[in-house]
């Protein structure tokens, strides 16, 4: 069954999403409510998640989807992918600054957290006018985990310049996120700034965001990083102060009340993304990852309610709707066999974690410091452009 809420747009939006869930549903009474009583077991079609408007398959007794204002939002089962519900789950939108979600996913598995690390003026060079900062320093040493810290809590988009110089470029950098989204079976995103800082051409979806919150969850740990709420900073005269998380979810800062049960990952705010999040909670055994992207409505806190809504539906209807897709749906399935390898074991290509061999090589380039691992990276892909 597919919920569609016509009432929500303009009628010519209406019109467009009602003609397209008829198309879609089978030949069936229709109640008052806009519901298709199609035979719940039924799977969804695979077109589905790309078709304009709200989709949802509820069974009896299934709570409401609640109203939002975003202009595309999605809440899947972390564990098995199944989306429950979506609207505009493909649009392509700024994601601001939770497409750091993607950048830690290819940066991670390549940069061992006690790598300490002297910055260059260089290195912090191109940082974008207003750019959320934690505050690095150039001539000051960090450790790479402390790079990591600000880049999760404080969203320092000069950890991540600092963090893509160690990696390869800015340009390599980008090109290997876009590598990793399509590994992941996320099709939408186009990366031309990796620290989610406006760029034209950049967008992502809900449906790419959920897919790499998801899959974030299961590094450990970028799973530690994005559940933080609080760290210490390296400053400038050798001492340290304290960062707080920035994702009102987690800290219940701003009057937001915390959500019981979050695990972390990822909000964003530019001025043309507006407000982003991608949020994952866990209650009871089940964990639910929710994407909401730029609220039209409810001022800039709104993101933070309307994902808490989305989780609070997700955890109600358990049991009691049918996926509308997967997160698995368009993932590049690896060919059968003895042969098959990880997406890691590919020049240029990063998966989960790093293949065994790249391992090793790592681990002997840390004994370098940052430079010994920036050479390494140089002979794994090549020469890298500056970006």
């Amino acid at each position: 069954m597919t919920v569609g809420f016509a009432s929500r747009a303009a009628v010519s939006s209406g019109a467009l999403c009602t003609a397209g869930l008829l198309a879609l549903a089978p030949a069936a009474a229709t109640t008052g409510t806009g519901i298709d009583p199609g035979p719940p077991a039924t799977a969804a079609p695979a077109s589905l998640l790309y078709r304009h408007g709200t989709h949802v398959r509820p069974r009896p007794g299934a709570p409401e989807v609640p109203e939002l204002s975003a202009r595309s939002w999605l809440v899947a089962d972390a564990d098995t992918g199944a989306v429950l519900a979506a609207h505009d789950a493909h649009r392509g939108l700024p994601p601001a600054s939770t497409l750091k979600t993607l950048f830690a996913l290819t940066v991670l598995p390549v940069l061992p957290a006690g790598i300490r690390h002297r910055v260059s003026e260089e290195e912090l060079a191109g940082i974008g006018p207003g750019s959320s900062l934690v505050g690095v320093a150039e001539n000051r040493t960090y450790r790479v985990s402390d790079l990591w810290n600000g880049v999760f809590l404080n969203s320092g988009n000069d950890a991540v310049r600092v963090l893509a110089a160690l990696s390869g470029g800015w340009r390599a950098t980008a090109r290997r996120m876009e590598e990793q989204a399509r590994a992941l079976g996320a099709r939408d995103t186009r990366v031309k700034s990796p620290d989610g800082y406006d760029a034209p051409g950049q967008v992502s979806s809900a449906y790419d965001l959920a897919v790499f919150g998801r899959a974030g969850l299961r590094r450990p740990d970028f799973a530690r990083y994005c559940a933080r709420a609080a760290a210490r900073f390296p400053d400038r005269d050798g001492g340290s102060y304290g960062i707080v998380n920035t994702n009102r979810l987690l800290t219940g800062a701003d009057g937001v009340d915390p959500y019981r049960g979050l695990v972390g990952v990822k909000n964003g705010y530019t001025s043309h993304a507006g407000h982003t999040l991608v949020a994952a909670a866990r209650r009871g055994g089940r964990t639910l990852v929710a994407t909401v992207m730029n609220p039209r409505s409810g001022g800039g806190l709104a993101v933070y309610e309307e994902a808490r809504a989305l989780l609070d539906w997700g955890f109600g209807a358990a049991g009691r709707v049918d996926p509308v897709g997967s997160l698995d749906a368009l993932r590049p399935r690896p060919p059968g066999g003895p042969e098959a390898e990880p997406a890691a074991a590919g020049p240029g290509r990063l998966g989960d974690r790093p293949g065994r061999a790249a391992s090793w090589t790592i681990a002997g380039a840390a004994l370098l410091g940052g430079a010994g691992v920036a050479v390494f990276l140089r002979l794994r892909w090549g020469p890298v452009p500056k970006g």
